[in-house]
């Protein structure tokens, strides 16, 4: 039994961990940099133990010194989070060597969803529908143009190790194909240290529709529903919702189905969020994160399923709680991410949270870390909070999401919040009538005003 999990994060995640495993009865260890000394989840765990300065490669990305404090502490499991090397094989495979359980899926099946074109062939395998496109990577230019005629303009090249929209350029026409894949090229050789580069079929007006997939060690996988992220900025999601205002209970079965099937092919083992493009009525596979997703808590939400519980149980080889038709959706669940940046030109706002007051009442969820007088350090990702509603209808989801961010209070520093608070009341948004590239559309609206 797993009895003292390290948690190789920070921030709210780190956090959102040690609740988790403390409800469990399982003792914490937290890792942190220096610039992370004060940090909550640091204060709260059992144990903690400080991994280097504040450069991730220095310390949350430096492996020796995880496995060093994890031996130290005789911590028996490893909670990776979000980020980070959560997606890391060779860290999941160097932590099970050392006698140490991942908390995750195997490193076989981080490797095979880690690249983006094996991912897509084994999934296309296993039954999922995929955006046309090449069958493996683009070499050169001439085979990209033959692909691009026949799949037809607009077309996407994408880095095969990507994300974050890094490596990726849209191509309206044949004549500015070759400088868009030469660029994507170099752009993913610096990002990624891997150049290849694959062609799809860009989607004019698709929405990002994810589900959610648990499976254990014991040939039981579920799937929790589906989470519409459309909301998204340089394709960075914004805010998340489920259930999709755009599927009805008929396409969220259907597709849950399918993606419950192929992973149970696949043998995976843990949590696991197959994300999809869905036009016209259509979906398409994306990739597939083998991790816990950020927007996780819109899925607990309306499922009153722990995410990371399931995941710690897996881990430690026990089957799952729930079969899939003992799982129920209940409600509306929205998550925004609360971001220090200014709220409309997204320059980061580092510094010292003068006053610190989260929003309350029934139904209503903040995972952070923050407090009063914490100074939030400007090395790491500004994401600093995720605020949750949950109502029965998507309307009272709404009417709770606008009281409660007029509760929430970030003092000392800028926030995201004025920006999600003109948000969920435009048009668009209330009545579901948004896709991928909506946001961009209406923040460029707003720098032209």
């Amino acid at each position: 039994m797993i009895e003292k999990v390290l948690i190789a994060n920070r921030g709210e995640i780190a956090l959102r961990i040690h609740r988790a495993c403390h409800e469990m009865g399982i003792k914490t260890v937290a890792v942190h940099s220096t610039a992370d000394e004060n940090a909550m989840h640091v204060r709260l765990a059992d144990e903690s133990v400080c991994i280097g300065p504040p450069p991730s490669p220095d310390s949350y990305l430096n492996i020796p010194a995880i496995i060093s404090a994890a031996e130290i502490t005789g911590a028996d499991a490893i909670h990776p989070g979000y980020g980070f090397l959560s997606e890391n094989a060779k860290f999941a495979e160097i932590i099970e060597k050392h006698g140490i359980i991942f908390i995750g899926p195997t490193a076989e099946h981080i490797n095979l969803m880690g690249d983006k074109i094996s991912a897509k062939e084994a999934v296309k395998e296993a039954g999922i529908p995929v955006v046309p496109g090449s069958d493996g990577e683009v070499s050169n230019i001439k085979q990209a143009k033959k692909i691009a005629k026949k799949i037809g303009y607009p077309v996407i090249v994408k880095a095969a190790s990507g994300g974050g929209g890094r490596g990726m350029k849209i191509v309206q026409d044949e004549e500015a194909l070759e400088l868009a894949v030469t660029s994507a090229q170099r752009e993913a050789e610096a990002a990624f240290g891997d150049g290849t580069v694959y062609l799809e079929k860009f989607l004019t007006t698709p929405r990002h529709v994810e589900i959610q997939i648990l499976a254990d060690t014991h040939g039981n996988v579920v799937h929790l529903g589906e989470r519409d992220c459309s909301l998204q900025r340089r394709h960075q999601k914004v805010l998340e919702e489920s259930p999709s205002p755009a599927l009805n209970s008929a396409q969220r079965d259907e597709i849950g189905e399918v993606c419950r099937k192929a992973v149970e092919k696949l043998g995976y083992r843990g949590a696991g969020t197959i994300e999809f493009l869905y036009e016209n009525g259509e979906f398409y596979f994306i990739e597939m994160n083998t991790r816990l997703q950020v927007e996780h808590p819109v899925t607990e939400m309306i499922t009153g399923i722990d995410l990371v519980k399931e995941q710690i149980r897996v881990a430690d080889g026990l089957p799952l709680k729930h079969k899939q038709e003992d799982v129920k959706f209940s409600g509306h669940a929205i998550e925004c991410r609360i971001n220090a940046e200014d709220p409309f030109t997204f320059m980061p706002s580092p510094g010292q949270v003068k006053d610190y007051h989260t929003p309350g009442g029934l139904d209503v969820r903040v995972d952070s870390g923050l407090y009063a007088r914490y100074h939030i350090p400007p090395h790491y990702d500004s994401m600093i909070a995720k605020l949750i509603v949950h109502g029965k209808t998507r309307n009272e989801c709404l009417m709770r999401l606008r009281r409660s961010l007029e509760e929430y209070v970030i003092d000392g520093i800028k926030t995201t919040i004025p920006l999600h608070q003109k948000l969920i009341r435009e048009d668009d948004f209330i009545n579901g009538d948004y896709n991928i590239h909506w946001l961009e559309k209406y923040l460029d609206s707003l720098v032209a005003d």
